[in-house]
């Protein structure tokens, strides 16, 4: 995944908790901010993580799958799975690495998508925002509540399939880095060094969706974060390119059985720590 990298000058690394072992500290805490356009760079390590944006939206990119995660819900990454992170705005990550001697159920799926809870929200500001740090017994039992409340969330199907192909991966890699731009798939093509029927034929026999699908599926999940701020389904509407508004409910409606509204009024009762909540 790493010889895709366009502009490396924008990547960052990883914290380095994500590599340290040791069953006596069960969870490692870091947190830090990205300016708009930032990346971490493809990698994998030892403890499990779970990612969480207090403040914006973040890209998550596996070998199979692409993930949008508003601050609503977190991505939990078993250990040893190659992933990077790009964010579009200016976001502030929170994060907390498991270490793998400890369980956690989640991880027999892959990396999955979770619904932050207000317990787990509170518990890793508490760990990545402490003026003081913890002494080394409370942070201990502070991380088995962390581990306990981790493996009771619930998961959410918030995903995109990503595939194999080194064209295929260049194309998706240029749509979660420019989510609004509104770029042709001949150009896309173009820049990948494939045909327009060669990328055709990519997107529906490695991800089971034509590119039209992929792209609005996309645009679709990068709306959820607009709407949790307050932005009205029209101006979401006609941002991301629909030719009315009724159209753009009804795409959103198939997509996650609920009116773009009715979607943003349940997340910010769910997430009163959210931007815009």
């Amino acid at each position: 995944m790493s010889k895709h990298c366009p502009n490396a000058t924008n990547w960052l690394p990883p914290s380095d908790a994500a590599f340290i072992l040791d069953p006596n500290q069960p969870v490692l805490s870091h947190g830090r901010s990205l300016a708009a356009e930032r990346s971490i760079e493809p990698h994998a390590h030892p403890r499990g993580q779970l990612l969480w944006a207090h403040q914006g939206t973040l890209k998550v990119t596996s070998d199979t799958r692409v993930w949008v995660v508003p601050p609503s819900h977190a991505v939990w990454i078993p250990s040893g799975i190659s992933h990077q992170v790009h964010c579009e705005t200016q976001v502030q990550i929170r994060n907390i690495y498991i270490d793998p001697s400890y369980p956690i159920q989640h991880s027999s799926s892959g990396v999955c998508m979770l619904s932050m809870s207000a317990l787990m929200r509170e518990l890793i500001l508490r760990l990545t925002q402490a003026q003081v740090p913890l002494a080394p017994e409370r942070l201990k039992r502070l991380g088995w509540v962390i581990i306990d409340e981790l493996n009771a969330l619930e998961s959410a199907e918030l995903s995109l399939p990503a595939g194999h192909d080194p064209r295929l991966i260049h194309v998706i890699q240029q749509c979660v880095r420019y989510p609004t731009t509104k770029v042709s798939l001949t150009q896309l093509a173009s820049d990948s060094g494939a045909s327009v029927r060669t990328l055709e034929r990519l997107f529906k026999s490695e991800t089971g969706l034509t590119f039209r699908q992929w792209r609005q599926r996309f645009r679709l999940l990068n709306s959820l974060e607009r709407l949790q701020q307050g932005e009205s389904s029209t101006e979401v509407a006609y941002s991301l390119g629909y030719q009315s508004v009724s159209r753009f409910i009804e795409a959103f409606r198939q997509q996650f059985g609920e009116t773009p509204q009715g979607y943003a009024r349940q997340q910010r009762q769910l997430s009163p720590h959210s931007n815009g909540g």
